[in-house]
C-alpha cells in the first residue's frame, strides 16, 4: 500500500509539472500572438518561435520564483513554529500546540513534527509524574514527623501517666522506624534507577530461596495461624540473589499481612522451559479491579475500604517490579474483591544476553 501511495504521489507529481509547463507555454504563444497582431507584425515562423520560446522562459521563471517565494515563506513559517516549540520545552513549558498543517503527512517537516508532539507528551508526562514523586515523599515524611512532634510536646507536658509515656514512647519510635524504612526504600529506588547493571547474577537454588524466605516470616505466619502451602520445584537460576530476596520478602511478607486469621497462602514455583515462574496467592480482601493497574506505581495506596494494598509506604511493589524488570522478568496480578490475590512472577533462567554454556555449568 505504501509503494501504491508513492507511485500515485509520483505520478500525480509528474502530470502537475507537465501541466504547468504546458500553461506557461500556452501563454506565451498567445502573449506572442497578441503582441504580432497589435503592432501588425509578420515576422518570420522561426522568429516567432523564438519570441515565444523566450517570452515562455521568462514567464517559467518568474512564476517559478513566486511558487518558491510562496513555498519558502510556509516553510520558514514552519521551522519558526518548530523552533518555537522546542524553546518552549526548554523552559519546561511542555503544553506544545503545533499548526495542523503540519500534522499532514505529505508535508516535508511531519516527522519531525510528530517526534516534537510525542517528545512533549513524554516530558509533560514525566514532568506530571515527578511532581507527584515530590508530593508524595513530601506527605509521607511530613505525617510522621508531625505525630513525632505532638507526641513530644505531649510527653514534655509531664501531665503523664507512665502507661501513656510508654505508649507515646513506642509510636515516636513505630514512627522513627517508618521514616528509616522509607528513606531506605528511595535510596534503593535510586540507586537502581541510576544503575541498569545493579544486578549481580550468580547461580542459585530459588527453591531454597523460596523455603528461606517463609522460615523467615514463620513468626509472622504463626501468629495469625495460617495455613502456609508451598509446592516448590527444585528450579536452579542465575541471578541476583539479594535483589530477588527482597522481591519475595515483600510479596509474601504482604500477603501475611492482608491475609485475615486462620487464612491460607500459597508459594508454588515450577519451570517453564527456560523460565521460573513463581505466584504467591492468598486468601485477603483481594485487589478492586481499578487499583490492580496501579499498585506497582510508587507510593500509590488503594485506602478506600481497607484494601490490602493500604499501609506501609507504597514503595515496596514498586521496588519489586523494578527489580523483577532488572533480571529481564516480568510481575503480574490477579485478584478479585473478596476472593484473594495472585501475584506472578516470571523470571529467566539466565540474565538476558548470557550464553547457554555458563548456565548450564552452574545447574550441573
Amino acid at each position: 500500500m505504501k509503494l501504491l501511495g508513492y507511485v500515485f504521489r509520483v505520478i500525480l507529481a509528474l502530470a502537475a509539472a507537465a501541466a504547468f509547463i504546458g500553461a506557461v507555454w500556452s501563454a506565451a504563444f498567445y502573449i506572442t500572438e497578441a503582441a504580432a497582431a497589435a503592432l501588425h507584425w509578420q515576422p518570420h515562423p522561426l522568429a516567432r518561435y523564438l519570441a515565444a520560446s523566450y517570452l515562455g522562459l521568462i514567464l517559467f521563471a518568474l512564476a517559478s520564483a513566486a511558487i518558491g517565494l510562496l513555498t519558502r515563506g510556509r516553510q520558514q513559517r514552519s521551522w519558526q513554529a518548530l523552533q518555537r516549540a522546542i524553546q518552549q520545552m526548554a523552559r519546561g513549558d511542555f503544553r506544545v500546540d503545533l499548526p495542523a498543517d503540519l500534522e499532514e503527512q505529505h508535508h516535508p517537516l511531519a516527522r519531525i513534527a510528530a517526534g516534537i508532539q510525542d517528545m512533549a507528551a513524554n516530558l509533560q508526562a514525566m514532568e506530571r509524574m515527578r511532581q507527584e514523586f515530590i508530593s508524595n515523599v513530601s506527605h509521607e515524611i511530613g505525617s510522621p514527623l508531625t505525630s513525632i512532634r505532638g507526641f513530644a510536646r505531649a510527653l514534655r507536658s509531664g501531665n503523664l501517666s507512665e502507661e501513656q509515656r510508654l505508649r507515646y514512647l513506642d509510636i515516636i519510635e513505630a514512627e522513627c522506624v517508618r521514616l528509616s524504612r522509607l528513606s531506605r526504600d528511595l535510596l534503593q529506588l535510586t540507586v537502581l534507577d541510576a544503575d541498569p547493571h545493579a544486578v549481580r547474577p550468580a547461580p542459585y537454588r530459588l527453591d531454597v530461596q523460596l523455603q528461606q524466605v517463609l522460615l523467615q516470616l514463620e513468626p509472622q505466619w504463626m501468629d495469625k495461624k495460617l495455613d502456609i502451602q508451598a509446592v516448590l520445584e527444585e528450579v536452579v537460576i542465575s541471578a541476583d540473589e539479594h535483589l530477588l530476596d527482597q522481591v519475595w520478602l515483600n510479596l509474601i511478607h504482604n500477603a501475611v499481612k492482608f491475609t485475615p486469621l486462620g487464612g491460607r497462602i500459597t508459594v508454588h514455583l515450577e519451570r517453564r522451559d527456560d523460565r521460573a515462574v513463581v505466584t504467591v496467592s492468598d486468601t485477603g480482601p483481594g485487589i478492586a479491579e481499578e487499583d490492580q493497574p496501579r499498585i506497582f506505581e510508587r507510593f500509590y495506596k488503594a485506602d478506600r475500604s481497607r484494601h490490602r494494598a493500604a499501609g506501609g509506604s507504597g514503595l515496596g511493589l514498586a521496588i519489586a517490579k523494578k527489580i523483577v524488570e532488572l533480571h529481564g522478568g516480568t510481575i503480574s496480578v490477579q485478584s478479585r474483591p473478596g476472593e484473594g490475590a495472585a501475584f506472578t512472577v516470571v523470571l529467566p533462567l539466565r540474565p538476558p544476553g548470557s550464553p547457554p554454556a555458563a548456565a548450564t555449568a552452574g545447574e550441573s
